[in-house]
């Protein structure tokens, strides 16, 4: 599992996410009730941190409630999704590995745009 690493200082600390690595950044905001498709990834890997609300992340067959600071990590062909839950969620998504959109097998899809 990718861990975060921490830092103290005097003036406060720091959290540093990759170190000499190709990554792709993202923040996602998703509405509340609204989720992204139950989905994973073939080729990267997902590390990601709520930075805004409150919701639940469904990672393999598990569900679990998520809030500000938590952190998931999501390993390649790992089942996943969120949703936000009293309001939207913000989660930062740092991808390792081959990223391209199209990496995305969709399982379940409440748009209509599951992989049949």
């Amino acid at each position: 599992m990718k861990e975060v690493y921490k830092e103290e200082r005097p003036w406060g600390g720091f959290e540093q996410f990759t170190h000499n690595e190709i990554s792709t950044v993202k923040i996602l905001t998703i509405q509340e009730g609204e989720q992204p498709s139950v989905q994973l990834h073939h080729k990267r890997e997902e590390l990601w941190k709520v930075i805004q609300g409150q919701g639940k992340v469904l990672v393999g067959d598990t569900w679990k409630d998520v809030a500000v600071g938590d952190e998931i990590f999501l390993p390649k062909e790992t089942i996943h999704t969120v949703t936000g839950v009293g309001g939207k969620i913000k989660v930062l998504e740092i991808s390792f590995g081959d990223f391209d959109e199209n990496d995305i097998e969709r399982l379940e899809d409440k748009y209509g745009r599951a992989d049949k």
